[in-house]
């Protein structure tokens, strides 16, 4: 049984994140999927957050370094307002920036489930909420 899947740096893009997604869908299994430095951008995050928003098994996301913006912050954001099996979310090294951190925050402001981010190196995020 496959639990853990590690695809880091393997720039598998926006359309192998629709993949990935769509092999969520069914996956009952995996807990902690790596897609660090997969250059998977606002439009393959989006796949990966509409799976978020209904997959009960997936504990352990790292997107860092996937030029992922504010416009992929509010796909996963929407995701978690409602998921509550995610409690590790990597996010380190993309292009949040201010929006996309308050787009997260709103995201979570709900969200009883103990979610830690990472978010180091995403421009400079100056938030006051």
């Amino acid at each position: 049984t496959l639990t853990t899947f590690n695809l880091n740096w393997n720039q598998i893009g926006a359309v192998g994140a629709q993949h990935i997604a769509d092999a969520l869908r069914t996956n009952a299994t995996l807990t902690t999927l790596n897609l660090n430095r997969n250059d998977i951008g606002d439009f393959g995050v989006q796949d990966l957050a509409d799976v978020l928003r209904t997959n009960l098994t997936l504990i352990t996301l790292n997107l860092s370094g996937n030029k992922i913006g504010a416009d992929g912050a509010l796909h996963l954001a929407d995701a978690l307002r409602n998921n509550t099996t995610l409690t590790t979310l990597n996010l380190s090294s993309n292009k949040i920036g201010d929006v996309g951190a308050l787009h997260l925050a709103d995201g979570l402001q709900n969200n009883t489930v103990k979610t830690y981010f990472h978010l180091k190196v995403n421009g400079t995020i100056k938030l006051v909420y």
